[in-house]
């Protein structure tokens, strides 16, 4: 029963997280409002006369504009001879039927959102991220595809299914033909796809389309897989070459060719940010027929913007990636989509007055969108940037302007429009938000409230537990009621419901009174480890911190043992010292070794080294030499701790050699054979084979441990062996020997956790498991320093107290201090930028989503990735309990109250732990939350804040569910059958 009453406790404290999460990310992160407007006319007013009467759009996902020009690709590679060559051969044959451009995509730089850019003119917001993994629903808002099917034109399709769900009813049937999108391993698939259903089309000569769609995903695909400068990227850009020089000889003079990338990638392959090389793009619009441009005239530089592609020698014209649907609408004779904010492209109406009545047509359709989004209810949005557009419109009416004054002004009206959008395209709440950061404060100093009254009740922390649950129910009680009451009174509330004030009274009243009942305190040896975390929260405010957070880390851990490596120093007793100094030591090697690895921030340059993977994104030469060795070895470094108590008996004797030692071996030999297909060294039919035997090495990792290791350990958990000594006189007794008693809290638990750090093993590249198992030793040689800190405090209160208190058989032991909680938070935080992770997009390893299956599957490929991504975070919040229970021997039951179970300490500790990295976690989303909130209008909110914020909430929600289920599973499982099995006092333990 008191174990229930713990995890309800920290039930209540995770769903007050959860709630200030909630509360404060709906006034954080909301959605563009899309308004349902579309652009008509039937007079043809909005139109020019189309000069193609067809086009064929050919997306080459993740096109970095490198790849196609003549500048050198970054970094420099290899390969840099490996470019698209027919773009650059006719632009300068036919330097008025084709034009080149360095295209701007605005992050988030996925693909869902890329589409949506490309098709409507409009901006994505942060939030849409989620949804190209999510799922995604029908783009209702006008766009290209909206206009095509009003014409009647006949759409067709082939390639990246992604179009499907955006535009279900968009293409023709007869010509529609969708490939899978996610499987980031298949390299040729989609392509081959494509060109198989796409030149029949081109080669037909009835022209049975009137807009060609065909999107190839090979390059975004070998990116993801094996980096920009690996060798399969030059067989896959040799190919797209061959199937443009293809497609322009198939052309007739009246159909219009454009090739993008819906974004760029990174240096090692992958996009979703906002680097440099991630928003550059190409695009290429070429005419075989008429002239896009006949005037001999240069056009004025003031409608032009250049600028230098990273690392390339000069500059080169520049547009923004959406400035493509107003031209290719107007090309094509429709009206330009009615959100579009786009700017129609220069060169491609640069022939008499066309220009001219072109961007006045797109001026007058961005005014009528701006005047319809400001009669919206997201209409204060643009408040502050009203009157300056108000000014930009204005001059655009001036009728003392020149030609060229008049085509200038109108395209910076154009210009102010989109910047005005840019920098309100998420809408903040901040009512919600003071109301989320309210509640996350209010939970801090609630957990913490808990812990201190945990430490200060006792042994009789059941009944104090009792108390403190019924006046927190008796507090949300009467706090929703207030909440509601409130909520009638002072409807005014902007963007608010009932439903979020009842869950904010009801979450912070409850919180208030279990403060008011049992205040937090801090006791004197908690001020470092406080003052630390207090300066690594506050410490989100600045954005270079942020950057270098994971240079940070480790020199905070590291400063996190001091209080120990004092208690060494000063102890009286030899054993203890050593013990504590040298694993003290030990612990601070494995920081040392792990913050050797490292993956850069694109604002870490150039003063960062990526050792993660080499520069072809493969793992380093020695680690592939390492990985075996150390699958092997990190069982028996288990085996060896464990040995010290005599707990390495019972379970663990199967355990360790047998599900865990299999499960480290097979996941190295997972991201082995990965190796060998990635780099090329198999042959491509050798390569399908090993891409199933693969996943079936990771589906079998996957029932050995949960299901074999998981049925075992709940079946017979406790790593003991008991010896029967039979009497060797008349009338002796027998006696009866129990190994591995010292540690029979710790001892089964472990077996748990390890379990478990299994199954993130697994999902973690090669050089990450190798981090990984120095986090393993890091956390075991805390837990021997904690232990004998332990020892050396008790030794301390008895020396203060009677000498008999040293045979007292229920004696209590020093209870957990906050100091050491701490350095298992902070061990977590700097294994996840070890194993090769960012507070970034990029730096999600997407690799870790097609382990269980071979293509995209929403459940299993997002639990994969959040295991590889946030599975150490939620490991160091399984761990704590640990703290509780490591070294921790069943005190017998006293005689004198025989409802008390050998555990009862133990319980109240396990909880304590909980609660304690709990709030550290809660600590650094506050300071994260905060400083996000405060610099929601700075220029790096969505680039460094935003990011860090939502990194902060995935890390407290992997720590509050590995306490949960590290309470709630294993202490309760450990602790009923250690008191089962000892409930009355025991003869000799050993």
């Amino acid at each position: 029963m008191a174990f229930s009453k713990g995890f309800a406790l920290l039930s209540l404290i995770f769903l007050v997280h959860l709630a200030g999460i909630y509360l404060f990310t709906t006034g954080f992160l909301l959605r563009r409002l899309s308004l349902p407007d579309f652009t008509q006319c039937a007079d043809h007013s909005c139109v020019l006369e189309s000069t193609h009467k067809r086009a064929v759009l050919l997306i080459i996902d993740a096109l970095r504009f490198d790849f196609v020009s003549s500048n050198p690709p970054v970094p420099h590679s290899p390969f840099h001879h490996n470019v698209l060559t027919v773009p650059r051969e006719l632009t300068a044959a036919h330097p008025q039927n084709s034009f080149l451009f360095n295209a701007y995509s605005d992050p988030p730089t996925a693909t869902l959102q890329r589409i949506k850019a490309l098709t409507t003119g409009s901006l994505p917001t942060f939030l849409d991220i989620g949804s190209n993994f999510g799922g995604s629903s029908a783009i209702a808002e006008d766009s290209l595809m909206k206009q095509l099917r009003l014409a009647g034109k006949r759409v067709a399709f082939m390639g990246d299914d992604t179009w499907m769900s955006v535009y279900p009813e968009s293409f023709a049937l007869n010509m529609t033909f969708p490939e899978d999108s996610f499987n980031v391993e298949d390299l040729h698939t989609v392509d081959n796809g494509v060109i198989r259903h796409m030149f029949p089309l081109l080669e037909d000569e009835s022209k049975p389309f009137d807009f060609l769609l065909g999107h190839f995903l090979g390059v975004d695909h070998v990116g993801h897989r094996v980096g920009p400068d690996h060798p399969s990227m030059r067989d896959k850009l040799k190919q797209m070459d061959d199937v443009l020089r293809r497609v322009v000889s198939l052309l007739d003079e009246e159909t219009l060719l454009v090739v993008l990338g819906d974004h760029g990638m990174d240096r090692s392959g992958d996009h979703g940010g906002d680097g440099d090389l991630e928003t550059s793009s190409a695009m290429w619009v070429y005419s075989k027929g008429p002239p896009l441009s006949k005037s001999s005239e240069e056009i004025p530089s003031g409608l032009l913007e250049y600028r230098t592609f990273p690392k390339a020698p000069s500059s080169h014209r520049w547009i923004q990636q959406i400035d493509i649907v107003p031209s290719l609408s107007l090309l094509l004779g429709l009206p330009i989509p009615f959100n579009n904010l786009g700017r129609v492209i220069p060169e491609l109406f640069w022939r008499g007055n066309t220009f001219t009545h072109a961007l006045s047509l797109n001026v007058v359709q961005i005014k009528k969108y701006l005047d319809a989004y400001r009669a919206s209810a997201s209409g204060s949005e643009l408040n502050d940037a009203w009157e300056n557009l108000l000014d930009a419109w204005s001059a655009t009416q001036s009728t003392s302007l020149t030609q060229e004054q008049f085509l200038i002004t109108m395209s910076n009206y154009t210009r102010v429009a989109v910047a005005s959008c840019r920098a309100i395209w998420a809408q903040f709440n901040p009512v919600m938000m003071g109301l989320g950061l309210v509640l996350l404060a209010a939970g801090i100093v609630a957990g913490w409230a808990a812990y201190s009254g945990f430490l200060r009740a006792g042994d009789d922390w059941d009944e104090w537990l009792d108390g403190q649950l019924m006046n927190y129910a008796r507090g949300a009680a009467l706090g929703s009621i207030f909440g509601f009451l409130f909520y009638m009174l002072q409807s005014q509330l902007p963007n608010t419901d009932p439903l979020d004030i009842c869950i904010f009274g009801a979450t912070f009243m409850g919180c208030v009174v279990m403060i008011l009942t049992s205040p937090p305190t801090i006791s004197s040896s908690a001020f470092l480890p406080v003052f630390l975390l207090i300066l690594h929260s506050i410490a989100f405010t600045s954005n270079s911190f942020t950057f270098w957070e994971d240079r940070m880390v480790p020199f905070l851990l590291v400063s996190s043992l001091a209080p120990f490596v004092r208690k060494g120093i000063s102890a009286s007793n030899p054993r203890l010292r050593y013990r504590i100094l040298g694993f003290s030591v030990l612990f601070a090697v494995c920081v040392r070794l792990m913050s050797m690895s490292t993956v850069c921030r694109e604002e870490q340059q150039p003063y960062c080294h990526v050792t993660f993977y080499t520069p072809s994104a493969q793992p380093p030469t020695l680690v592939l030499y390492l990985a075996l060795p150390v699958a092997i070895a990190l069982p028996w470094v288990l085996h060896s701790f464990l040995k010290v108590s005599r707990s390495h008996l019972g379970l663990a004797k199967i355990f360790l050699p047998g599900i865990l030692m299999t499960s480290l071996v097979a996941s190295a030999g997972y991201w082995l054979l990965e190796w060998l297909d990635s780099a090329g060294i198999v042959e491509s039919e050798v390569a399908v084979v090993l891409r199933v035997v693969r996943t079936w090495i990771a589906r079998s990792v996957f029932v050995l441990v949960l299901v074999g290791g998981g049925g075992l350990w709940w079946t017979i958990p406790l790593c003991l062996d008991i010896v029967e000594n039979a009497p060797t006189r008349p009338g002796e007794r027998r006696q009866v020997t129990v190994i591995g008693y010292a540690n029979a809290f710790g001892s089964p638990y472990l077996l748990l956790w390890s379990g478990l750090f299994a199954i993130v093993y697994l999902t973690t590249l090669l050089t990450g498991q190798l981090i990984m198992g120095l986090m393993a030793v890091a956390l075991l040689s805390h837990l021997e320093v904690v232990d004998s800190a332990r020892d050396v405090r008790l030794f301390e209160t008895l020396a203060a107290t009677k000498p008999s208190a040293v045979l007292e058989p229920t004696r209590r032991s020093p209870p957990i201090a906050f100091a050491d909680i701490v350095p298992l938070a902070l061990l977590g935080l700097h294994a996840f930028y070890a194993t090769g992770h960012q507070a970034t997009i990029p730096s999600i390893q997407w690799k870790s989503a097609f382990m269980l299956t071979p293509t995209m599957s929403f459940s299993l490929s997002a639990s994969t990735v959040f295991l590889n991504s946030i599975g150490t975070i939620f490991l160091a919040g399984l761990a704590v309990p640990l703290l509780a229970l490591w070294n921790r021997s069943p005190l017998p039951s006293d005689k004198n109250k025989p409802k008390t179970r050998p555990d009862t300490q133990i319980q109240g500790e396990g909880v304590a732990a909980a609660l304690g990295v709990m709030t550290y976690y809660a600590c650094l989303l506050l300071g994260a939350a905060v400083s996000s909130a405060i610099l929601r209008r700075h220029l790096m909110v969505w680039k460094v804040f935003a990011p860090r914020f939502m990194l902060a909430v995935a890390q407290l929600v992997a720590v509050d569910l590995g306490v949960l289920i590290g309470f709630g599973v294993g202490v309760q499982h450990v602790g009923g059958r250690v008191t089962r099995m000892f409930r009355m006092p025991v003869n000799a333990p050993q």
